[in-house]
């Protein structure tokens, strides 16, 4: 069930200035009814300011007279009061520091082993710069000596399915694909012939 935003301070609200039982504000609030009794005592919580719900859009007037009238009856929630959570978009992922080196080794298997991909490609699987792909690329790199082409599946760089769908994605685009199971295929065909 939604709670108040702030429970404590809407049970003091509640308390000052409706005439409903303690079970009824300690029902809405999810707080004990005792706590409801010694915040109304002053034992709890003396200075506390009250959050009012109707402002904060978790109840209507018209709900509180309701239950005020019927002690029986339960006070209900317009609508949750926490934003919804946005989808996080994708954007580049977060490399560690300690990983953020094994990048050129990762571009420079990538274009060692892979030149169908495109830089763009390139960029979405390690997370790096068009820049950094190019002087790789052109042994213009500042740390070029100490290069050395290693796979970035290995490296925690990117994920196997993740390479494999850049690499198909880049072979259909130059139309050099081939599906494993066709080669498969021909070779079971050629070897029975």
């Amino acid at each position: 069930m939604a709670q108040p935003l702030m429970p404590k301070a809407t049970a003091v609200w509640l308390i000052e200035n409706t005439t409903l039982t303690f079970n009824q504000i300690a029902s809405f609030t999810n707080l004990h009814e005792l706590e409801i009794q010694a915040l109304a005592d002053g034992e709890v919580g003396s200075g506390m300011v009250g959050s009012n719900p109707i402002l904060h859009h978790e109840l209507t007037t018209e709900e509180i007279k309701r239950c005020e009238a019927d002690s029986a009856a339960r006070l209900q929630m317009l609508k949750s009061n926490l934003p919804t959570p946005k989808a996080r978009s994708k954007g580049p992922k977060y490399t560690p520091i300690s990983k953020r080196g094994d990048k050129p080794d990762a571009i420079a298997h990538l274009l060692k082993n892979n030149p169908e991909l495109a830089d763009s490609q390139i960029v979405k699987l390690i997370g790096t710069t068009k820049n950094t792909i190019n002087a790789v690329r052109e042994r213009t790199h500042a740390d070029m000596v100490n290069i050395k082409a290693k796979d970035p599946v290995i490296l925690g760089l990117c994920s196997q399915t993740e390479l494999n769908a850049a690499i198909e994605k880049a072979q259909k685009k130059a139309g050099t694909f081939q599906k494993k199971t066709d080669d498969a295929a021909s070779q079971a065909s050629g070897s029975g012939a």
